[in-house]
């Protein structure tokens, strides 16, 4: 039927389509904001596991643009040169275990329930993000040189040693928790408990036959809570 038409309103109908179609592509089109926040999220993935497998010095910017799927002008003009960009994925490692324990809500459990949750949340981000660990072995081994320079890396921190803070003042009150532990202590205790079993995997599974799979995950958590716990109750009367 529309090749029936006269030519003049043929050509009117295909205008109108045109800018039809135009208006529809412009509102399907990720706006820039959202462009540069998709890109910068692929440019730190990229980054966590380039610098957690060769390290500050052997990690390439190049290798990270593939990965990401953006160019090196662009990681340059987010994140300047290398040792920014360093710095950025050293954070963002810490953003994601912190944002992780926010979401296991521990004000709103018990004290037990909470420190058992937040060990299991511990040793399951280790194991299911190698990256943090490599993250931190490779500053640690740079001396702390770039953690240093984070300018919000305490507050990055705070929210977490706020709410063990309180969750040990709850305990207490509760009578199931003994006085005078910090938050920070606690912390480091957990952490360290949860680091070895996944940082030595490799050595362990050779050394000492670990299977290293779910059920020996999930018994380490159980092992490990237990012990926390156990740290944190009262010394019993005599």
């Amino acid at each position: 039927m529309a090749r029936n038409l006269p030519l003049s309103e043929r050509q009117t109908r295909t205008a109108a389509h045109r800018k039809t179609l135009a208006r529809t592509a412009r509102k399907t089109e990720p706006t820039p904001k959202r462009d540069a926040a998709r890109s910068k999220r692929a440019i730190l993935d990229a980054s966590l596991i380039e610098f957690s497998t060769y390290g500050h010095a052997g990690a390439r910017i190049d290798m990270i643009a593939e990965r990401a799927g953006v160019s090196k002008p662009l990681i340059y003009s987010y994140f300047g040169d290398k040792d920014q960009l360093y710095a950025a994925a050293l954070r963002e490692a810490y953003v994601q275990i912190r944002q992780g324990e926010r979401d296991l809500h521990l004000d709103h459990k018990d004290p037990e329930t909470a420190i058992r949750d937040l060990v299991d949340f511990t040793l399951r981000h280790f194991q299911q993000k190698p990256w943090f660990i490599s993250m931190l072995n490779t500053e640690n081994l740079r001396g702390g040189e770039t953690i240093r320079q984070i300018k919000d890396v305490g507050d990055i921190q705070s929210h977490l040693m706020d709410e063990l803070g309180s969750l040990l003042d709850r305990g207490v009150a509760m009578g199931v928790f003994r006085p005078g532990i910090a938050p920070t202590d606690l912390y480091i205790t957990i952490a360290s408990l949860c680091y070895f079993p996944i940082s030595n995997m490799h050595t362990l599974r050779a050394v000492f036959n670990a299977p290293i799979d779910e059920d020996w995950l999930t018994q380490r958590s159980a092992d490990i809570g237990e012990m926390v716990i156990r740290f944190l109750r009262p010394d019993p009367v005599t």
